[in-house]
């Protein structure tokens, strides 16, 4: 039996099978769905009200919790996000020019009398560089084409394929992709005329199925992984067409698309079952740079179009943590330098040119809002930043508006701000009460969100600790420490060493870079000596899984307390 389920405010109604939640009803009616704990009813920020047709009485109830068993209304509580996405990067300066994807006009002679040279080997002789694969779709018309143009064409070229052979200069665009847990950054980049860029950015739908990386691999492990792959691929086929509109590029001018994200996100993409990921030992499908048709994964730019995958390095330290080594020039680092990328995982990766360290930890969650019971992402209405001011705290909302929650940079702001007003002992203990409320914002932080807090920190500082060890320098000798992503953008650096998210020794050594892996991406599209060096410092970053580390706990524990 079939029910229907009409969202009011929407306009939105879908038909579905009874038995079905009115959480997975609001992700097949398309609607924006937050669901943290991928459906388990333990974020509780799913809430909704419902009723059956008809009836007067609304009822309040977690959207994961309630079946379909007749026709129904329901009110959403929380509407779509407007989430900021980061997409800039402070490591810019000096990228050679060198794009994957390449149009250039060449002379292909005619086929002299007698000669019977095929018209793909003249064409080929004319490119260079060869061999080149066999593009049959050319070959089609190629003869056609080269007599009415007098052999005169251009040729865009990737790799060792001809991509596409035209009478008049084409458009040549390629467009990359930082594909992370929260949001997705886009850039689309004219190699030739103008060359422009345009970015764009978006919360990742994938959240509906789990905040997480392992909420979304138990998610993909029990019902497949295809639900999170095909909600990857329409954001970034979407964004592709926003930023194509906004343009006026048509897409047939995409020639090449390239992805980065951690490995999770990698796999899912590819419609990879997560499971070794996270079973023991914990290791990817696949690991090496991928050269695919884009259209295959429907991604709508030339039909020959390629979609390029950095590698990742190892479990989950993916290539989102390649793309910022490229972007932070690491083949070529003298100094000793501690890169973080705080996310909804945590990479981390300590060495320099000679010799580097990565390790993942499960840090994020908490600074994503997923595990705090006000917890939101950075949006409109969230809570970022708190300070102390003639002894009273103070705070900023994003957007000016009324606080609905508090991200991450508000929150490690916020617990650094109760341990320097003696709210808050180093033990993590609230002085008053089990709960601590923002004046009368209605956003308030408990004992177990510090809990939260602690963990994450406790995970991250632990990675820092045993990734020295590994490499047999003190935490004193790192000379620069490059924070990533968009909580790394917005985090006060004070703050984080005054919690112990950063050791405090690193304090002045701190350097925001922005969203590196997006750098790292769009540099790897636009200089194949880039793209290159991703291969090389994928295979040669050694992985250090934490979690086989028999020290790993006890240092964790160590790191659990704030600092006096």
């Amino acid at each position: 039996m079939e029910y229907h389920v009409n969202y009011i405010a929407e306009g939105r109604c879908v038909t579905v099978p009874a038995g079905t939640t009115l959480l997975e009803a609001q992700r097949l009616a398309q609607l924006p769905a937050d669901a943290p704990c991928g459906g388990k009813g333990t974020c509780k920020k799913c809430a909704v009200e419902y009723r059956g047709a008809g009836e007067a009485a609304w009822r309040r109830e977690l959207a994961c919790r309630v079946t379909v068993d007749r026709d129904m209304e329901v009110r959403l509580l929380r509407g779509d996000e407007k989430l900021q996405v980061l997409t800039d990067s402070a490591q810019t300066d000096g990228q050679a020019w060198d794009p994957m994807v390449r149009a250039r006009p060449i002379h292909v002679a005619p086929c002299a009398r007698g000669d019977s040279t095929a018209d793909w080997s003249r064409l080929c002789a004319a490119l260079g560089d060869g061999p080149w694969q066999v593009n049959m779709k050319l070959c089609r018309n190629l003869g056609a084409l080269l007599k009415r143009a007098g052999g005169d064409v251009w040729a865009v070229t990737a790799g060792d394929r001809v991509l596409d052979v035209r009478a008049e200069e084409p458009r040549v665009c390629v467009a990359a992709f930082d594909l992370g847990t929260t949001s997705i950054a886009a850039y689309l980049i004219e190699v030739n005329g103008e060359k422009r860029q345009i970015v764009a950015g978006m919360r990742n739908p994938q959240a509906q199925y789990g905040g997480d990386v392992i909420s979304r691999a138990d998610y993909a492990l029990e019902h497949g992984p295809e639900a999170l792959a095909d909600c990857a691929r329409e954001a970034i086929d979407g964004l592709l067409g926003r930023m194509c509109h906004q343009a006026n590029i048509a897409r047939e001018s995409v020639y090449a698309v390239l992805l980065a994200g951690n490995t999770a996100m990698h796999h899912l993409f590819l419609g990879i079952s997560p499971d070794s990921l996270v079973h023991a030992p914990y290791n990817p499908v696949v690991s090496e740079p991928l050269d695919l048709s884009a259209s295959h994964f429907d991604l709508h730019g030339h039909p020959a179009a390629r979609l390029y995958m950095l590698p990742v390095i190892g479990g989950f330290v993916g290539a989102d943590t390649v793309g910022c080594l490229i972007a932070g020039d690491w083949l070529e680092r003298e100094k000793l330098t501690l890169m973080i990328d705080i996310g909804t995982n945590g990479e981390l990766v300590l060495g320099d040119r000679r010799r580097r360290i990565a390790c993942s930890t499960a840090a994020g969650p908490a600074f994503e809002g997923a595990k705090i019971t006000c917890g939101m992402r950075g949006a409109e209405g969230a809570v970022d930043h708190v300070w102390l001011e003639d002894g009273a705290l103070r705070w900023h909302v994003l957007g000016e508006g009324a606080a609905v929650g508090i991200c991450g940079s508000g929150l490690v702001d916020l617990v650094a701000m109760l341990l320097q007003s003696g709210a808050m002992d180093e033990s993590g203990r609230l002085e008053d009460g089990d709960r601590y409320d923002l004046g009368d914002t209605g956003v308030y932080i408990t004992q177990k969100d510090i809990r939260e807090v602690q963990l994450a920190k406790a995970a991250m500082a632990a990675g820092i600790v045993l990734m020295a060890e590994k490499l047999g320098v003190g935490i004193e000798e790192i000379e620069e420490v490059n924070i990533a992503g968009a909580f790394g953008n917005y985090i006060d650096p004070d703050n984080a060493c005054a919690i112990g998210l950063i050791p405090q020794a690193l304090r002045q050594r701190i350097v925001p870079v922005g969203n590196a892996a997006g750098e790292g991406a769009r540099r790897a599209l636009t200089d194949r000596a880039a793209w290159r060096s991703g291969e090389t410092l994928a295979r040669t970053t050694e992985f250090l899984e934490l979690a086989t580390m028999p020290q790993f706990q006890d240092e964790f524990v160590d790191q659990l307390g704030f600092p006096e």
